[in-house]
C-alpha cells in the first residue's frame, strides 16, 4: 500500500546559518571595540616643593632650559648651555650623544634631567621636550634615554 502524502526522506542536519551569524557578530563586536593604543610615556616626574631648597649640583648633570615669548610659544631651548633652537629632533640627538643611548644597568637609575621653563610656556612644548628626552622607538624596540625628570620653579 502506497501512502500518497509521504514526503521524501528529510535530511536531519544542523542549520549553520544562525551559528555563522553569531560568529560574525562577535567578530564585528571585538574588531569595533579593540583600541589600538600608541606607546605612552611612563614619566618619572618630580615637581618642585613649595619652599624648595636648591638641589645639589652633583646630583643633576643635565639641565634643559625652555624659553617662551609672551604668547607662550617656544622661542628657544638649551641643554647644559648648548643652544638647540626649537628643534626637538636636535634635542633628542643631543641627549643621545650625552647619554649614549644605552639603557641604565640594573641598580643604576641613569641620568636625571631638570627642566627649567618660563612661566607662560605652553604645556605642549613641555610634553614634546619630555617625549624627546625620555626615549624613542627603533623598529619594534623602545630605546630609553632619560627616565628621571624633575622640574625647576618656573621663571616669571
Amino acid at each position: 500500500m502506497k501512502i500518497r502524502n509521504q514526503k521524501d526522506a528529510e535530511k536531519n542536519g544542523l542549520d549553520m546559518t544562525s551559528m555563522i551569524d553569531i560568529v560574525f557578530l562577535l567578530l564585528i563586536f571585538f574588531v569595533m571595540t579593540f583600541k589600538i593604543v600608541e606607546m605612552e610615556g611612563d614619566f618619572s616626574v618630580r615637581m618642585p616643593l613649595a619652599g624648595g631648597a636648591a638641589s645639589d649640583p652633583t646630583d643633576l648633570p643635565l639641565k634643559l632650559r625652555l624659553r617662551a615669548n609672551e604668547e607662550g610659544q617656544l622661542t628657544g631651548m638649551s641643554m647644559n648651555e648648548i643652544d638647540l633652537g626649537t628643534d626637538f629632533d636636535k634635542l633628542r640627538g643631543n641627549v643621545v650623544s650625552m647619554v649614549g643611548g644605552n639603557a641604565p644597568v640594573a641598580g643604576d637609575e641613569g641620568p636625571e634631567l631638570e627642566i627649567d621653563t618660563d612661566y607662560n610656556l605652553r604645556y605642549e612644548y613641555v610634553i614634546r621636550a619630555i617625549t624627546a628626552v625620555s626615549g624613542y622607538k627603533d623598529g619594534d624596540q623602545v630605546v630609553k634615554l632619560i627616565e628621571k625628570i624633575k622640574f625647576a620653579k618656573p621663571r616669571r
